[in-house]
Parts: structure tokens; C-alpha cells; sequence
């Protein structure tokens, strides 16, 4: 990685960590997550909350911290643009990007690419064997 890329990557530290609480994933989905970033699961879960949020909306393995899919579906409903997106089913976090630029991945596809032996995604996205960066 050369400077520009170390650069980038401190950029989108400084401002996603503080503002989001981002953890350098390499995969950001807070547009479709409310601007809650799902990997504060501690479950790492990215579609969804588990079966075990409690009653009153907060996390099962924290009972004194609010769900994070809890936060980001009352997230999602202030995004006029991006309300619906909750609902888009995303692939297995790929854990080899994780401590890259997820900007720098977006720009160049590399979060789009699917590991070999992955299934095709529910919504249509390439996979691993057939990946073609114009089909979206």
C-alpha cells in the first residue's frame, strides 16, 4: 500500500470512527444500515438483529446498550434517500479487507468481488466465478 492508500485510509478513520463508530471493515454499508455501522453487532451480524433482543430494544449480549439493528432501523426511517436499502440482504463480510479503505474498495469494485465457493447473492450481484463489475 503506498502513501496515497495509507493516507486514505487515515482520512476515513478520522471521520467514520468518531461520527459512526466504524470498524474498518473494508465493506461500509451505514447508507443502508441508518448510519449505524452493523459490525458494533456483537455478533458481527450484517443483516439483521438476532432472536434475542430484549423487550425493551436493547442487545442481548449487553443488556444496557440498545440493539444495534434496533438503532439502525430507526436510523434507516430518517434517510429519505436510502429508507428502503435496510431491506437489501448482504453477503458474508469478506474478513480480508478488514483495516482497508472501504472508499478505496467502492471506487475499485474490490467489496464487490464474492470469495470462490460463495453462492450467488439474493439480490443478483456477481459471484465469485462469474464476477462481472457491470452487473450491479
Amino acid at each position: 500500500m503506498g502513501l496515497l492508500g495509507q493516507a486514505l485510509i487515515a482520512i476515513e478513520k478520522a471521520v467514520k470512527v468518531p461520527l459512526f463508530g466504524c470498524r474498518m471493515c473494508g465493506q461500509c454499508i451505514l447508507h443502508e444500515t441508518g448510519l449505524v455501522c452493523p459490525m458494533n453487532c456483537p455478533k458481527n451480524l450484517r443483516n439483521g438483529p438476532c432472536g434475542g433482543v430484549l423487550v425493551d430494544g436493547n442487545c442481548e449480549v449487553y443488556p444496557e446498550r440498545p440493539c444495534v439493528w434496533v438503532r439502525a432501523w430507526e436510523g434507516s426511517r430518517r434517510l429519505p434517500l436510502w429508507r428502503d436499502h435496510i431491506e437489501h440482504v448482504q453477503p458474508p463480510v469478506d474478513w480480508r479487507l478488514q483495516g482497508t479503505s472501504s472508499w478505496a474498495n467502492l471506487a475499485t469494485g474490490r467489496d464487490d468481488v464474492v470469495p470462490a465457493g460463495w453462492p450467488r447473492r439474493p439480490d443478483g450481484g456477481p459471484d465469485a466465478e462469474n464476477h462481472d463489475p457491470t452487473v450491479t
